[in-house]
């Protein structure tokens, strides 16, 4: 191996200083220039060696005042700060014919802002979180998140963040959430036109700038209750609500008299549609748990009602065992 970690080096296009701090393949390695850190094939620096020993140092004589260090350091800021990225660094390594091929992506969060922000990030694989992780980036800083393998990518992996200020701004949003869901054929392409301009990774914009908050509109009360609409008080709401059944029947005969001229199709959003009232008027009444009857059949209605149940955070988990008064037709929910 030409370098090691520590090694000082010069980056050929810029001659700019840095040193190396990590030894990604054979081919590349993350370098530090000036606080920021980056990926670099190896053929794109070298040691500075050669350059101290050929290049005469020129240093001009001049006074410098600490008004001016300020200065340059503000200027230095203001140029970078161009937003919040999810930088990926493909890995390669040699397949039976000694043929390059990606072996796995190497995951970072690179802020190239001025602001210090909290983040919480998941991974989700059709809709399942597969690992997730809560921290802090600094300013002008790169985070390694974790390695996703290759063939993993072909299942349209999701990178879910939620963002919030370390240092709270008057008129900032308390807190935002981004979602980067990307298809394995879009992952493809990038690698290709990252191969093509010798480039050793490739980025996704999260946001440039932190949003505003977002001001609520105040509704004029008077004219609605003038209009004769009824208003109650936010508190006592519930107490307008149906009232949430402990266990909720889905199974069609159950849900409606006429139904033998609908379509399978029909019947099934007919039955989601009750499953998230039911659902819902739950979370609403605070109830500690509830039963869905779906019955066993296919499982078409069953698999639905756990994919939703994954995505909705009230629901602590859920189960679909053997009960003795519904068998294995019925799935019991249980909320936080």
């Amino acid at each position: 191996m030409k370098y090691e970690i520590g090694d000082k080096i010069i980056v050929l296009h810029s001659d700019e200083e840095g040193k190396v701090v990590e030894i990604i393949n054979d081919k590349m390695v993350l370098i530090e220039v000036r606080g920021v850190r980056f990926p670099a094939y190896m053929d794109q620096i070298d040691f500075p060696y050669y350059k101290m020993f050929t290049q005469k140092k020129v240093i001009e004589k001049k006074k410098i005042f600490i008004d001016q260090i300020k200065k340059e350091k503000i200027n230095i800021q203001e140029k970078i700060a161009d937003g919040v990225f999810l930088n990926i660094i493909p890995v390669f390594d040699k397949d039976f014919f000694d043929d390059d091929i990606v072996d796995k992506l190497k995951i970072y969060l690179v802020n190239y802002n001025k602001e210090d922000y909290h983040f919480t990030y998941k991974l989700v694989f059709a809709g399942d979180a597969h690992f997730e992780l809560k921290s802090t980036i600094n300013s002008l800083q790169n985070f390694y998140l974790h390695n996703i393998n290759f063939e993993d990518v072909s299942d349209s992996p999701s990178f879910d963040f939620e963002f919030s200020l370390v240092n709270q701004q008057k008129g900032k949003s308390p807190f935002f959430e981004r979602s980067l869901k990307l298809k394995g054929k879009q992952i493809f392409k990038r690698i290709e036109e990252m191969s093509q301009k010798n480039e050793s990774s490739f980025s996704y914009e999260l946001f440039i700038d932190y949003p505003d908050k977002i001001e609520e509109s105040k509704i004029d009360l008077s004219k609605l209750n003038n209009a004769g609409f009824r208003l109650y008080e936010i508190s006592k709401a519930k107490d307008h609500l149906p009232s949430a059944q402990s266990v909720v029947d889905l199974h069609i005969e159950k849900l409606m008299n006429n139904h033998h001229h609908l379509q399978t199709s029909e019947i099934l959003s007919i039955q989601l549609n009750a499953f998230e009232k039911h659902l819902e008027l739950a979370i609403l009444h605070l109830r500690s748990s509830i039963v869905f009857i779906h019955g066993i059949g296919e499982g078409t209605l069953r698999d639905e009602i756990h994919q939703r149940l994954k995505n909705v955070k009230k629901v602590n988990y859920f189960v679909n065992q053997y009960h003795p008064l519904y068998g294995y037709g019925a799935t019991e929910v249980f909320f936080n």
